[in-house]
């Protein structure tokens, strides 16, 4: 019998703990890439041209491949493009 509760209360924590961190990820703030505005080194992951595949390895201040996440929304402000802006400036 002691067995069956130790059994229960294990499944019962790791369901518990899915169910937490499902919640946390669900309250974070909504995040968009945001290309031109990443500083040298500074860039949250490969960037457009397919030069680098790593976070900072950005070699120019703001290029125009280069992004980092922001607050969704923010983008424009900030002076960046959308993904898909950043794309047709690149094919120019």
């Amino acid at each position: 019998m002691n067995h069956r509760l130790i059994a229960s209360s294990a499944l019962a924590s790791v369901l518990a703990l899915g169910v937490l961190s499902t919640a946390s990820a669900a309250d974070a703030p909504a995040k968009e890439k945001c290309f031109g505005i990443a500083k040298a080194g500074a860039n949250d992951c490969s960037n457009l041209s397919g030069t680098h595949s790593c976070a900072g390895q950005a070699t120019a201040d703001n290029g125009p491949d280069e992004w980092k996440y922001v607050a969704k929304g923010t983008c424009a402000s900030l002076g960046g493009k959308t993904a898909d802006e950043a794309k047709k400036a690149l094919k120019k």
